[in-house]
């Protein structure tokens, strides 16, 4: 009994030291939502590419993708398809993450929470208007990359306020970025790689330990 009761004291303070210093109210199934959204988009991304004549042809895939989306106007549509997956993914978050916070008795709005939004938005706002400068540039194929590198450095910034296992993602992220600026033209299917097959894999994982619900010591002597 006394062995038991240490055991919980420890664990009970562990629980609150990881509150002082980490936000853990990150949720799992967000997550999974969010690469849901993200092949979604890639899988209509991969329909309106493929009206263009041009897209057929893998060889044209590379220097020239820049030309022939600025030719079919198609900029616009897939910016705007960009746009509405991140605000779905960005809305669905913050639902979960709310829910998941009033089961743990956790504040949204801490100064822990501060910290995480702060390392996450910066590198995230820095590669969101380095794209911007891309595309004044034409250099629409180097897009898909620098969006999943400078999205694996926000993350990997932020892991350190919230569940480690983000790192992991994040530097997945990164490093299949840095790959995709070899294979200009082929951002699509990496953009779908990192945001979308990756993101249901990492929350899988974070369900899996942290927000699936585990039966207690009653339960389990009851089975």
């Amino acid at each position: 009994m006394e062995t038991r009761n240490y055991l919980q004291d420890i664990s009970e303070i562990k629980n609150m030291m990881n509150r002082s210093t980490r936000f853990m109210s990150i949720s799992g199934l967000s997550g999974i939502l969010a690469g849901v959204y993200a092949l979604a988009a890639s899988a209509y991304a991969h329909y309106r590419l493929s009206t263009v004549p041009e897209y057929q042809n893998q060889s044209a895939l590379g220097e020239y993708i820049t030309d022939f989306i600025i030719a079919y106007n198609l900029l616009g549509d897939l910016l705007l398809t960009a746009f509405i997956t991140l605000i779905l993914a960005v809305a669905t978050g913050a639902i979960f993450t709310v829910r998941k916070a009033k089961k743990l008795n956790e504040d949204i709005w801490n100064p822990v929470s501060k910290r995480l939004l702060a390392n996450f938005t910066v590198p995230l706002i820095t590669g969101g208007l380095f794209c911007l400068v891309l595309l004044q540039y034409d250099i629409v194929g180097l897009v898909a990359p620098a969006t999943l590198i400078f999205y694996g450095l926000a993350l990997i910034n932020a892991s350190k306020f919230t569940v480690g296992d983000i790192k992991y993602l994040g530097l997945a992220n990164v490093l299949i970025g840095l790959v995709a600026t070899q294979f200009v033209g082929y951002g699509l299917y990496f953009w779908a790689l990192g945001f979308g097959v990756f993101h249901i894999i990492y929350g899988a994982i974070m369900y899996r330990k942290y927000d699936r619900p585990t039966p207690n010591p009653s339960q389990r002597a009851g089975n």
